[in-house]
């Protein structure tokens, strides 16, 4: 019995990931200040992640099903405030009205709709932006002065990002025939925005790198257009790719052994099975970096180098005539598992729970004029477990850097809820972390005037696996990864953990 009690991470409470937000809080919450937030320090920061998992009396079976929470920090004269909205989609609206789940999410089949015919399914797989969730949970990027919730499906929402209202929704199989895209969009300094996705044209299945022109008066979906095209190195399994990379003169593709049969995607549109069914993992196969010139849009170097899983890149550059690429990198793909909520719920009794976990930053640096397939051996940037990293991402994005952040992804550490920064030159690490604490995405607020690459700060969301309706925003030095600041909130429900978000220097409206 008392081998049946013992908890194999006593130091790590998955229960932040569980929890359902019960009340929207559309008032803004005055925060409790402990410290002082810089004068310069003048935004809001926007989150998006997993809300609630309960439907009626039915659960969402993995934690990209959760309903779209958004939050919102907003920063002004040392004084912080607090607000956070479900995502209007339609996905939402639907299982809101019907009080059970009714559209098939990542891993979570929907209850059988009997006045849904096999004809039905069967168009719907020629209108992928309408027939698959648009349940947009995971990120939030800018277009222009317009706000945009991500998920990987080809519907995004605009949402206010003073009252968190959902405001248009944005199918982008209509405006660039994309039946699916990353979550993380690259936004340039001049406002151009690219992103990768796939596409049929002309009866083959393409990954494509599409612009988003930035313009003051006119419709950047409008405008938006393929620079650069390749074709998937399975024909019938592209790979799955989350994030991609851009160099001065590279987009960076990713194809790993994680790939989506399509085979397997029709099957479960017509079948009503999740689209996880549709996922295979390929342990014997490598994975290739593909560069893709951002002048002549086609491949013109492809590497190897060993399987790997990953989900985030870090940063790419061009240096001394090679490509590097850093990678928050898994030796296979069982982190997915990891997010079923069941793994979660049963994490303390899973021996091997922390390896499906056991994520490290590694670098591969890849010659310009090597042979076509050369393959690269990964360097270790640090012995750490790093997820969701950051950089000086106006500066640095795509050029040499020094920097990044990121926050821990050992369950089995002392401290599991820590903010990590590494140097990717020395390998010095710094943490942060305060007990029962678990933070989200660390983002990086330069200072005005800053001439060095980590001069600013720090943002990032904490929950609080003691007390499930409090939400702090912690500010902190991001040269020495110090505590300077903290925004405390209580909130009227469950506060779940959120992924990712993006900071807006300048409120683009009255507090």
């Amino acid at each position: 019995m008392a081998e049946c009690r013992r908890k194999f991470y006593p130091n790590c409470n998955g229960n932040v990931w569980l929890r359902s937000c019960e009340v929207e809080v559309t008032d803004s919450l005055e925060g409790q200040i402990t410290g002082e937030f810089p004068s310069w320090l003048q935004g809001t920061l926007l989150r998006n992640g997993p809300g609630s998992l309960n439907v009626g009396s039915m659960r969402f079976k993995h934690l990209f099903d959760s309903a779209a929470l958004l939050h919102r920090f907003h920063i002004h004269d040392g004084h912080v405030t607090y607000q956070c909205r479900f995502l209007q989609s339609n996905t939402f609206k639907k299982n809101r009205a019907a009080n059970r789940i009714v559209v098939t999410e990542f891993g979570t089949a929907a209850v059988p709709d009997p006045c849904h015919t096999i004809f039905d399914r069967i168009a719907a797989l020629f209108n992928p932006g309408e027939s698959i969730s648009d349940n947009a949970m995971i990120s939030l990027y800018p277009f222009g002065d317009e706000i945009y919730a991500f998920t990987e499906g080809p519907v995004i929402h605009r949402i206010d990002p003073v009252t968190l209202e959902t405001m248009e929704r944005k199918n982008l199989t209509e405006s660039v025939a994309l039946v699916n895209h990353t979550s993380h969009p690259h936004v340039m300094a001049n406002g151009d925005v690219y992103n990768v996705g796939m596409s049929v044209v002309r009866g083959r299945l393409l990954h494509n790198v599409v612009k988003f022109p930035f313009t003051e008066k006119g419709d950047m979906f409008a405008e938006a257009h393929i620079v650069a095209s390749v074709k998937p190195r399975w024909s019938m399994n592209p790979a799955y790719m989350h994030t991609f990379g851009m160099t001065e003169n590279y987009f960076v593709l990713l194809e790993q052994p994680l790939s989506v049969s399509l085979v397997g995607l029709v099957r479960s549109q017509l079948t009503n099975q999740p689209i996880s069914s549709s996922l295979h993992w390929y342990p014997e196969q490598e994975t290739h970096v593909v560069l893709l010139g951002r002048e002549s849009g086609k491949e013109e170097k492809r590497y190897r180098t060993e399987t790997l899983f990953f989900l985030h890149i870090i940063n790419c550059f061009e240096e001394d005539g090679n490509v590097v690429v850093d990678v928050c990198a898994y030796k296979d793909a069982k982190v997915i598992d990891a997010m079923y909520i069941h793994a979660i719920e049963s994490m303390q009794s899973n021996a091997d729970y922390a390896e499906w976990f056991r994520g490290r930053p590694k670098r591969l640096e890849m010659s310009l004029v090597a042979p076509p397939l050369t393959r690269v051996e990964p360097k270790l940037l640090a012995d750490l477990g790093c997820e969701t990293p950051r950089i000086h991402y106006d500066l640095y994005n795509g050029r040499p850097y020094r920097y990044f952040y990121a926050i821990s992804s050992d369950v089995d550490a002392e401290n599991p809820g820590s903010i990590v920064k590494v140097d990717t030159v020395t390998g010095e690490t710094k943490s942060w972390w305060d007990k029962d604490c678990y933070p989200s995405e660390p983002v990086f607020v330069p200072s005005p005037q800053a001439k060095e690459e980590d001069e600013g700060v720090v943002l990032s969301a904490l929950v609080s696996s003691a007390d499930e309706r409090a939400v702090w925003l912690v500010l902190l030095d991001a040269r020495e990864l110090r505590e300077r600041a903290r925004a405390l909130f209580r909130t009227p429900s469950p506060a779940p953990k959120c992924l990712h978000g993006w900071f807006l220097p300048r409120e683009p409206g009255p507090c």
